[in-house]
């Protein structure tokens, strides 16, 4: 039987997918988006935004609060992948509201 190995589990989990900091980022970012087309940018944004404070917050001597033994090429993409997701669904949830 196979296993994920446990850089999978960081990728999937909350130091890459459901990175709290990426899903809020392009969360309000999606929020904010008056055109579907911005969506890409706001995915981009959070998954860069959450690196450079991986960065900032390795640089202080406090513990990292989601530690992962994947580099950030391989974390890059997921944050990519779940600010995108966060953003379009608050990017929806936008437009329902405006609506009504």
């Amino acid at each position: 039987m196979m296993t994920f190995s446990e850089t999978w589990y960081d990728l999937f989990g909350l130091a890459g997918l459901l990175n709290p900091f990426a899903l809020l980022i392009g969360g309000y970012l999606g929020w904010r988006a008056d055109r579907l087309q911005k969506l890409w940018i706001a995915g981009f944004a959070a998954a860069a935004l959450t690196l450079i404070l991986d960065v900032a917050i390795g640089a202080l001597p406090v513990p990292h609060p989601f530690a992962h033994d994947a580099g950030a090429l391989a974390i890059f993409p997921f944050r990519f992948i779940g600010g995108l997701i966060a953003s379009a669904m608050t990017y929806w949830l936008s437009r329902r509201a405006k609506r009504a």
